[in-house]
């Protein structure tokens, strides 16, 4: 077997995975052994290809219906996977395209479509023929539709195609630096941009694990709108009590530690949680991190806390950048279901504050009904508590980044002209009562 058809039957089979099983990508990827006997150039292909597919699965769609004499769905599923490997190579890919085709067929036959082999060729080879007009391929049809209503009623239907284009686009790789007034040391090290934020953006860095900088814990792998929250809590935090909920994999956490902050992290994963430690350790915060394996909506603490910082499970809609197959796993169903859970968190989140303290709400979803409505929902349920505004200077003087109730959200479109941001909602409270 060729190494072209090696790695076009490994994206076969974890395309499989992703959609005909339901599996989330980077699970796929983390559980998938074969990569250690393929070389780097192989697998970062492998990877291209598959979240390529992911991105552009509708757009794909369309275009297998635009070549059927009679648009039905095709039978077995299986004939869809071998397509979106083909046409993925032809238009968005670097690849010749006698190679795409050719490879795409010989796939073809070694999953034993020999009868389809033939209704394959004819759709990539008429795809070559008309292409250049592009009359068959809708950019706008990526997104789930579910997902585009859901974002039209809670902004605009022009802010939701802003939004949709953002989310198609590669993310860029952020990084925290540890100790604050080395950002420029670091900036200049490795390459990267300083963002208003505080974030530093690296271009394309390659194994993250040798950088400069890597194994002395001097930073981590961080999206700009994830450390956000923690600005967000006010005053010096050096000794205070913080109870990190749902904290692996522990950016948020290890940016507590790094201010001086006692920190307890939560998650019911102890997995995640190990993975959590290994961090922890590679950081030194060891003495200032303690772990608990546990469901935030029962946990209770020993003691109440300065602080509370809860990430909630979500539709995680906000990192469709980072998590293209999200938009074929979720539904309109599991927000719903998200949400009691969500709500649930929140109340018991409000039991573990002493007066005075803070508790900051986040989610990387873009829907509202995760965000701004939870927070409104419990602010009518708990009296003792005020919301308090994010004010600019908190944020790197991005006032475009808080909405109208003084909450934080990130749209992916923001900073553009830097690579963009992931959705993100924060909201803080302080408990007065």
């Amino acid at each position: 077997m060729s190494d072209g058809l090696v790695t076009r039957r490994i994206a076969f089979d974890l395309l499989h995975q992703i959609l005909g099983q339901n599996t989330p990508m980077d699970q796929v990827f983390s559980n998938y052994k074969g990569f250690n006997k393929l070389e780097a150039r192989d697998i970062n292909f492998i990877r291209m290809l598959i979240t390529t597919c992911m991105r552009r699965k509708g757009t794909m769609d369309q275009v297998i219906e635009y070549c059927q004499d009679k648009p039905k769905p095709l039978n077995p599923k299986n004939i869809y996977y071998v397509l979106y490997i083909g046409l993925c190579q032809i238009l968005y890919m670097d690849v010749p395209d006698h190679a795409a085709v050719d490879m795409t067929v010989q796939l073809a036959i070694n999953e034993k479509m020999e009868r389809q082999k033939g209704f394959i060729n004819a759709v990539l080879r008429r795809v070559l023929r008309e292409k250049e007009e592009a009359d068959f391929v809708n950019e706008g049809d990526n997104v789930p539709e579910w997902l585009m209503e859901a974002w039209g009623a809670d902004y605009s239907e022009d802010l939701a195609v802003e939004i949709e284009y953002a989310s198609l686009n590669e993310a860029a790789m952020d990084i925290t630096v540890r100790d604050s007034e080395k950002k420029e040391f670091w900036e200049e090290t490795l390459g990267g941009k300083l963002l208003p934020t505080g974030s530093i953006r690296l271009p394309s860095a390659g194994s993250v694990t040798e950088l400069v900088g890597f194994k002395e814990g001097a930073w981590w792998v961080q999206d700009a709108s994830a450390a956000l929250p923690v600005k967000l809590l006010d005053g010096d935090l050096t000794g205070k009590k913080v109870i990190d909920l749902c904290a692996a994999p522990g950016g948020k956490t290890m940016q507590l530690a790094a201010a001086g902050a006692q920190v307890i992290a939560v998650d019911r994963s102890e997995k995640r949680l190990e993975r959590l430690h290994e961090n922890m350790k590679r950081l030194g915060f060891e003495n200032k991190v303690s772990t608990v394996t546990a469901n935030g909506a029962e946990w209770t603490p020993e003691e109440k806390a300065d602080a509370v910082l809860l990430d909630v499970p979500c539709s995680a809609t906000g990192t469709i950048r980072r998590h293209p197959d999200l938009m074929h796993l979720k539904t309109q169903k599991d927000v719903e279901g998200l949400g009691n859970i969500q709500r649930r968190l929140l109340t018991n989140a409000a039991q573990m504050l002493k007066a005075e303290g803070v508790l900051i709400y986040c989610t990387c979803s873009l829907q509202k009904a995760e965000g701004e409505e939870q927070i409104e929902w419990f602010l009518s349920q708990n009296p003792d508590f005020q919301r308090e505004i994010v004010t600019p200077d908190e944020v790197g003087g991005l006032g475009m980044l808080i909405n109208e109730a003084g909450d934080l959200r990130v749209l992916p479109h923001y900073l553009a002209e830097d690579g963009g941001m992931d959705g993100f909602f924060a909201a803080r409270m302080r408990k007065v009562g």
